[in-house]
């Protein structure tokens, strides 16, 4: 019997190999290190990063498929591709110094790191949905087990099990989700159960409404949308502060490019009904995570419930890239907000590393108090990331906010854009809270010597002076968002 080898498209795959060789290298050199060169390993993980965003760039523009059609290289994919990458890559700048202090700095964190990057690609070029719910499962593996990395801490313990537990309870809820979608339409795959779905008289099959909502409840739950946000608080308190920063920005680009590949297109003929459900949970995440933040006194407690509040902002632009006008605004905007998102956390996330002391002391609104006489560089790197949160200009914050209410307003959800904007003056009192306290609240007024690691500084200054960037000239980067948007859609 001839052994028939099938033909693989392996450039398809090739930034998501590039981050798998790299995880694996990372693991096994880390066998031979010792203890007091482990910095090295997040070097390797850097250059892999670096590899894989040179990989991603170089095939910018191509439209391909592998494995049948159940993987796709398309502007789209990559543009997410070089989001996460940029995620990892500030989340390991930021890491050595943390871990260093926290005298948790293994060799698995990298390589966990990069394995849940490469989830994070397989949910955005996955075509069918059993690869994105493989690339949902290494994502939150890994993830589950960065929680609880600093093992020998009862709240970081707390932080890995609730999300274990919580996580695995809504990937069940994704899983029958798909299996009832199967069952209604005979395939996994998002192109082929979107023309199967066109023209057919989709209101007499429970089955799809019923998936449709079990698809909506497992994602929902990594974007924390009310009422599957319960679990955020806890669990980004507990978690490694650098493995926070990398869940807010990271889990919730990958779970809106899934959103992006299943709701708008795969289930467009049920678009009237999802998009109701989705507007109403925009509503609700928004208020309650902005309403719940405006009562903490923990500074990492207040943006993990911000960034409940920043998901039913995103959600805005996913209910509006259900109606036409997706090629015009609103799907772009998304993307666009992603990645100021991405800056204006992970930039805030490396200051509190920079200020924070060993058994993450130094974390409250009264430890930032004078913080603008004592260390004015990083009162000031706060203040800007802050200002974006609340959206005010001229930060990136502010143009991505626009732009998101914008469409709204084009695929006429009038009311949502007036619900978000509210939500957006609201949410400047907790923010400036904080900058009042480093600017005009009493404290330790005479500067003190603080010395930050060349990795951390560098990841601070670039997210600094990004999220200044775009809000100024945000045109270059909403132009390729669009181009990766419109590809999809041709």
């Amino acid at each position: 019997m001839e052994l028939v080898i099938p033909q693989v498209n392996w450039a398809v795959m090739a930034p998501m190999l590039v981050v798998a060789v790299s995880a694996l290298s990372v693991l096994v050199v880390d066998l031979f290190l010792p203890k007091e060169r482990r910095g090295l390993l997040a070097g390797i993980s850097l250059l892999g990063l670096a590899f894989a965003f040179m990989v991603s760039v170089r095939l910018w523009g191509r439209e391909e498929q592998a494995f049948k059609g159940m993987v796709a290289l398309d502007p789209l994919a990559l543009f997410f591709d070089l989001v996460f990458l940029l995620v990892a890559a500030l989340t390991i700048l930021i890491s050595p110094e943390y871990l260093k202090r926290e005298e948790a700095h293994y060799g698995e964190y990298y390589v966990l790191i990069l394995f849940a990057t490469l989830g994070m690609m397989l949910m955005a070029s996955g075509l069918d949905l059993i690869v994105i719910f493989l690339g949902l499962e290494t994502l939150s593996l890994s993830l589950f087990i960065l929680s609880g990395f600093l093992r020998g801490r009862l709240s970081s313990n707390e932080s890995a099990l609730k999300y274990l537990l919580l996580g695995a309870f809504a990937t069940s809820f994704f899983l029958y989700g798909i299996a009832l979608l199967y069952g209604s339409t005979g395939t996994t795959n998002l192109p082929r159960i979107g023309k199967l779905l066109q023209g057919v008289l989709t209101g007499t099959d429970p089955l799809l409404f019923l998936s449709m909502g079990l698809l909506m409840v497992g994602l929902g739950f990594k974007i924390a949308t009310v009422p599957f946000h319960a679990w955020i608080p806890d669990v980004y308190e507990g978690a490694p502060t650098s493995v926070t920063a990398f869940m807010i920005a990271g889990t919730k680009a990958a779970t809106f490019a899934a959103f992006l590949r299943i709701f708008p297109y795969a289930l467009s003929s049920l678009q009237a009904d999802w998009t109701r459900i989705l507007a109403a949970l925009a509503v609700l995440t928004m208020t309650v995570g902005n309403v719940m933040a405006i009562a903490q006194q923990n500074v990492k407690r207040m943006l993990a419930y911000s960034s409940i509040a920043h998901a039913g902002y995103l959600m805005v632009a996913l209910v509006a890239a259900g109606e036409p006008s997706i090629g015009e605004l609103a799907a772009p905007s998304l993307l666009f907000y992603l990645v100021v998102y991405a800056f204006m956390n992970l930039g805030a996330f490396g200051v509190i590393i920079a200020l924070g002391k060993k058994g993450e002391m130094n974390l409250t609104f009264d430890d930032y108090a004078g913080l603008g006489f004592r260390h004015p560089a990083l009162a000031l790197a706060m203040a800007v990331f802050m200002f974006s949160l609340a959206g005010l200009p001229p930060t990136a914050g502010f143009i991505g906010k626009f732009y998101l209410f914008t469409a709204a307003v084009q695929a006429g959800y009038v009311g949502l854009a007036i619900i978000g904007v509210l939500n957006g003056v609201l949410s400047v009192y907790f923010y400036l809270r904080l900058v009042v306290a480093m600017y005009m609240s009493l404290g330790e007024v005479e500067p003190t010597q603080l010395t930050l690691s060349p990795a951390l500084a560098a990841a601070i200054t670039l997210s600094a002076v990004m999220t200044l960037y775009l809000g100024l000239f945000p045109g270059w980067l909403f132009d390729r968002a669009s181009t990766a948007v419109l590809a999809f859609v041709g």
